[in-house]
């Protein structure tokens, strides 16, 4: 089989492996769909660190498959079936959540489990949007950790597929507004096409957009756009801050975005301003259940997100383009 493998910074190669095969409990994935996740684009560019992404290994974990194969002892599962690989248990060890081969032709899920190892994908959901499933869950579980409740306000900094997935998990939950923030116009274009309000922090004041968005509220410590949630999924180090500062009394935050270095926190904002700052914490099966009811239901034009696709012998240039905010949204390799 044809396996992407990870070696170190710019360094990616594609190669021939052994295709793997299949013990009495273990089944055998071919690929069908695999995202190119900010991970990814991270340790390319900058070397290996904490994205459970190994040098030396296979890697790609936003990934949709069907049963190539199956042991003789499985029986919840047939040769054909779509599925989700869950990537913090499919190779049994979630230190290699990152790296479980959805940029390889084949995985190979060891003592495998239906709703543990895999899920099986509505068949409702094309393939590409089943790709989009572990990013999505991702942003579900932030979102879920900040307790939204019908009716509430929100304002999601970052537009890329973790930022568009919050938007979206925001609304399934059923708040009533959402204000995208981020700097590419393309990816603004992106959420204003499924329904969200927009603003571009490089050339308008957030906090006036918001106000415009939400209204405001006055209380002892001042005004206020008149939101209750903020989610964190651009990673820029300044953010954190920013949101502090326009937040009302009572908002919860939820930092969804990996960022290479501790960032300050404003101490006084959070106790006299009541503040939550609340970590995701990854995600678990009820998010990977929720996001698929999501997909399967059509509301959101999800598809419209992915802006490139690449066949694996490209995968280098893949990764690139992912990189790029201002030309790319999603981009995934298509088996």
């Amino acid at each position: 089989m044809k396996s992407a493998i990870y070696n170190g910074a710019f360094d990616v190669v594609v190669t021939e492996r052994d295709t793997p095969s299949c013990g009495p409990k273990d089944v055998l994935l071919r690929n069908l769909h695999a995202g190119i996740c900010g991970s990814d684009v991270a340790v390319y560019r900058h070397g290996p660190g904490a994205h459970q992404i190994l040098v030396g290994e296979e890697f790609g974990h936003e990934v949709v498959s069907e049963v190539a194969e199956v042991g003789p002892e499985v029986t919840e599962l047939a040769v054909g079936d779509r599925v989700y690989p869950y990537p913090l248990l499919a190779k049994g060890d979630p230190g290699k959540a990152g790296c479980i081969g959805g940029f390889s032709e084949y995985i190979l899920v060891p003592d495998c489990r239906l709703g543990e190892q895999v899920f099986t994908v509505d068949r409702r959901i094309p393939t590409p949007v089943a790709g989009l499933i572990e990013p999505f869950t991702v942003a579900h579980r932030a979102v879920r950790r900040c307790r939204p409740r019908r009716g509430e306000k929100a304002v999601v900094f970052g537009a890329g597929t973790i930022g568009i997935g919050a938007a979206v998990a925001l609304k399934s939950f059923g708040v009533e507004q959402v204000l995208v923030v981020d700097l590419a116009d393309l990816r603004l274009r992106k959420a204003a096409g499924l329904g969200f309000e927009t603003c571009n922090s490089l050339h308008h004041d957030v906090q006036k957009r918001a106000a415009e968005v939400f209204g405001e509220v006055t209380t002892l410590l001042g005004t206020f756009p008149d939101a209750d949630i903020y989610i964190e999924a651009a990673g820029a180090d300044e953010l954190l801050a920013t949101i502090q500062n326009m937040a009302k009394p009572g908002s919860r935050i939820g930092a969804v975005a990996v960022h290479p270095k501790p960032v300050a926190v404003n101490l006084v904002r959070l106790a006299y301003g009541e503040q939550e700052l609340i970590g995701p914490g990854g995600y678990r099966p009820e998010d990977v259940l929720d996001v698929m009811k999501i997909m399967a239901d059509g509301t959101f034009d999800l598809a419209s997100i992915i802006t490139h696709t690449f066949a694996l012998d490209r995968i280098v240039e893949a990764i690139e383009t992912a990189g790029d905010r201002e030309r790319a949204l999603h981009v995934a390799i298509a088996y």
